[in-house]
């Protein structure tokens, strides 16, 4: 697992021709994804290593969709273009944090939703990270976000520059137009996830095959009084 670095650094990495194949690689695979969701008007955004460019060979496809949309729709618009559903599971980090719903295509490639509508901060996350829309990966842009290290990564030319990001918050939140708060967020969660390992979550949960995602969220809910509160206190704020 990467490692935060909190010594103030910058350093220049340049890709080789293997990287820059491998970027293409994976985001031709990706935009491939995205664009089977815009057929169906499904608006998506790829977040982490793929959107910065600072991607290696356990890198994976993490394709989210900013809005609620019915998962049956979501489904529906993988299967049309032949995507197979590895498996479909529901998390939730922490009672504060919204339900998610994931699908799994394979051992690299997964979209996430959300089952509730996401707190500001929870938007902010994937702008941390670095998100891309699918016309950002069709003209072959690479954006500007924060990897596992703690470290902001700024694409160049040639690749990336890298620069610490632990001592420097309030400027990070500049350059990504992000708040501040989120940023020190997630330096916490990643300085925590460090110190302790890796965290475990609140809640998931496998669906059954002829489950849906709001089948399985209601019932969560139904059972568990934190997921109801987190559900109705964002809906009454609607």
């Amino acid at each position: 697992m990467a490692k935060p670095i909190k010594k103030a650094e910058r350093i220049e990495i340049n890709y080789n021709n293997i990287h820059w194949k491998l970027l293409r690689d994976l985001r031709a695979k990706t935009i491939q994804i995205m664009n089977s969701l815009e057929i169906s008007n499904i608006q998506s955004i790829v977040h982490g290593s793929i959107a910065r460019g600072d991607v290696s060979e356990t890198s994976d496809i993490d394709v989210f969709l900013p809005a609620i949309f019915s998962s049956f729709s979501i489904e529906m618009a993988l299967e049309s273009s032949g995507f197979k559903v590895n498996q479909r599971v529901i998390l939730q980090a922490t009672p504060l944090y919204a339900i998610k719903g994931y699908i799994e295509l394979d051992n690299q490639s997964n979209i996430s939703f959300p089952l509730v509508k996401l707190r500001s901060v929870e938007k902010e996350f994937f702008r941390f990270g670095g998100e891309a829309s699918l016309n950002e990966l069709r003209n072959e842009k690479r954006i500007t976000g924060v990897d596992k290290r703690l470290m902001l990564i700024e694409p160049t030319r040639e690749g990336h520059v890298e620069t610490a990001v632990i001592g420097q918050e309030e400027l990070v939140a500049n350059i990504l137009e992000v708040s501040h708060s989120t940023v020190l967020d997630r330096v916490r969660a990643l300085c925590r996830r460090d110190k302790i390992g890796r965290t475990g979550v609140f809640i998931k949960k496998e669906l059954e095959p002829d489950e849906t995602f709001e089948q399985a969220m209601k019932k969560l809910a139904d059972n568990n009084p934190a997921v109801r509160r987190r559900v109705k206190f964002y809906q009454n704020r609607q």
